[in-house]
C-alpha cells in the first residue's frame, strides 16, 4: 500500500464531490430564478378605484371545503383605496363597511345580483 497515493486519490475524490455539490447548488439556485420570473410574468396588476364592484375570496372554504359553496363572496364596492394595498369595501346588502387587503379582491363585471328573490325558474327551450 501507498499511503501518499492513497491521501492524494482521497483529497481528488473530496475535491470531485465538493465540485458536484456546487454545480447541484448552481443549478438549483438557476431553476429558482426561472420559475420565479416565469410565475411573476403571470401576476397580472389588480388596480382599483372607488366605485369599482369586486367580489371577496373568502379563505375559510378553503380551511374547510364545501363542495356547492363559492369562495368569492360578493359583490361589493370599493369606497377608499390606500397607497399599501388595503382596501375599504361597503356590503350592500348590510350596509356595513371593513377593509381587506387587495390581494383578496378581484374585479367584478357581471350584472347586478337581485337577493330577494327565492327561487329561480327555468323554461323548457
Amino acid at each position: 500500500m501507498d499511503w501518499s497515493s492513497t491521501g492524494t486519490n482521497r483529497l481528488l475524490e473530496l475535491n470531485e464531490v465538493e465540485e458536484f455539490r456546487l454545480q447541484a447548488y448552481e443549478n438549483a439556485k438557476l431553476y429558482k430564478e426561472k420559475s420565479k420570473r416565469w410565475h411573476d410574468n403571470k401576476i397580472l396588476p389588480r388596480q382599483f378605484a372607488p366605485g369599482q364592484q369586486v367580489l371577496l375570496f373568502n379563505s375559510r372554504f378553503k380551511l374547510f371545503p364545501e363542495k356547492l359553496k363559492s369562495r368569492w363572496s360578493g359583490p361589493f364596492e370599493i369606497l377608499h383605496v390606500y397607497s399599501h394595498g388595503d382596501v375599504v369595501v361597503k356590503d350592500d346588502k348590510i350596509g356595513s363597511t371593513f377593509k381587506v387587503n387587495g390581494q383578496r379582491l378581484k374585479h367584478y363585471f357581471g350584472a347586478p345580483i337581485i337577493r330577494d328573490k327565492n327561487s329561480i325558474s327555468f323554461q323548457a327551450a
